[in-house]
């Protein structure tokens, strides 16, 4: 299809080019993370800032210098790796957000569809920790989820 308007053209080359994803950015990021021989003591239950990274499609991306964003220890399998649940402060309803409260009044939700491995070199910074009560509620869903 040709666009015969060049203010038009212009502006889609524009609008493109802002939500081209910088991958070589977050590669060069990653292979700082990889480097780090220390990882952070975490527990589940905690939410931490997270360098999920730059990542394909549909999967939450991290924003800023870390590539971070909210994450909920959901398993801890060892002091290595755990599985982690994104946060968002955009609310959806359905099945694949839960309510989470952190108690300083922001609403958020988990995204139990996003729940992926994580190694503890990608945490950053302790948020949180959850209520046992809000836990069980996340781990109702995870579990209604993978039976469904």
């Amino acid at each position: 299809m040709w666009i015969k308007s060049r203010a038009l053209r212009d502006f889609l080359c524009y609008s493109l080019k802002i939500m081209e994803k910088d991958f070589q950015k977050w590669h060069k990021a990653k292979k700082e993370l990889d480097k780090n021989l220390s990882r952070l003591f975490f527990h589940e239950r905690e939410v931490w800032w997270c360098s999920v990274g730059l990542n394909v499609g549909f999967e939450q991306d991290g924003r800023g210098e870390y590539f971070a964003r909210p994450v909920l220890i959901f398993k801890k399998f060892n002091n290595e790796v755990f599985w982690a649940i994104p946060l968002s402060t955009k609310i959806k309803k359905g099945k694949f957000y839960v309510p989470i409260e952190l108690g300083d009044g922001v609403p958020r939700v988990v995204i139990i569809s996003q729940l992926r491995l994580m190694d503890a070199k990608r945490l950053i910074d302790k948020m949180s920790t959850i209520s046992d009560d809000n836990y069980g509620i996340i781990q109702k869903a995870v579990i209604n989820l993978c039976s469904s």
